[in-house]
């Protein structure tokens, strides 16, 4: 891989990571169209890139990490209260967000342990990218125009379900920005929450698909993992899907709140049957 072929990867990655239209899907459809049709072959590259729009999510959304870090270890009453007054077991908002959060992460993780093997022979078709591409603009479509009851924070009920939502997404061409925002819109979630929810609940499974992924580099050797991808190349993905991702969040997050998915429905919608019609060719 040339630095070029990195350069549109990883911005194609910093993109498509925080917009609803699929990063791993067009990943796949970029990769083909370079001559990459082994998903083994760019799996630690692909791991590199999505570490890279993670240090994005970070940086744009760093306030809200210190706020929930904040109150994280704080007494639910938020101040130094006596034992017979204290609150309990209750948990302050921020520890209700994090919990939220761990509880999203669970069927995606339960994926990655007992069905990886399934998930990457997932990405060897265009076909399957098409198809779920078409998932995701109906996705996108029906929380548009559903309208339910607005709720003030996510529940853990909703945090599973949206998590369940999460774990569906690794599937090439399902987006997941694009399911979570769009099955937390469905089940009554306000729009100023969905985004920042979606973008941080990844952060713990990206970074420990990372780790196991840097495990399985030490052991077969660096070099060795990332075959005839060369250095430079390496460090051009990763600044370009780092520097994408950025402007993508702070820009999708904008786009949630003004409710504006509609577009990027059409967009999977043209693009599921653009691959279909190249997978059949």
């Amino acid at each position: 891989m040339e630095w070029l072929e990195a350069l549109i990867l990883g911005l194609l990655q910093g993109f498509t990571e925080y917009l609803p239209i699929s990063s791993s899907g067009h990943l796949t459809i970029a990769s083909n169209f370079v001559g990459i049709t082994d998903p083994e072959e760019i799996l630690p590259f692909t791991v590199l890139l999505h570490v890279a729009t993670v240090l994005s999510t970070i940086v744009i959304l760093y306030k809200e990490i210190i706020w929930i870090f904040k109150g994280l270890f704080q007494c639910p009453c938020n101040s130094t209260c006596e034992t017979t007054k204290c609150c309990g077991l209750k948990l302050n908002t921020q520890q209700q967000y994090t919990l939220a959060i761990i509880i999203s992460m669970i069927p995606v993780g339960i994926v990655g342990v007992f069905f990886k093997d399934v998930v990457e022979a997932a990405f060897e078709g265009l076909t399957v990218v098409g198809c779920c591409l078409l998932v995701t603009a109906a996705l996108l479509a029906f929380s548009y125009y559903a309208k339910p009851r607005q709720k003030d924070r996510i529940s853990l009920k909703d945090a599973f379900i949206i998590g369940l939502g999460q774990a569906a997404a690794v599937l090439p061409g399902l987006s997941r920005s694009g399911t979570t925002i769009a099955t937390g819109l469905i089940l009554g979630n306000k729009k100023e929450n969905m985004a920042q929810f979606s973008f941080l609940m990844v952060i713990p499974p990206i970074l420990g698909e990372a780790l196991l992924e840097s495990i399985d580099m030490v052991k077969e050797g660096v070099a060795a993992a990332f075959g005839s991808i060369s250095a430079t190349a390496l460090i051009v993905g990763f600044l370009a899907a780092f520097i994408s991702g950025c402007i993508a969040c702070k820009w999708m997050i904008s786009i949630v709140r003004k409710g504006k998915l509609i577009y990027f429905a059409y967009y999977c919608l043209a693009a599921g049957v653009f691959t279909l019609i190249y997978s059949f060719i």
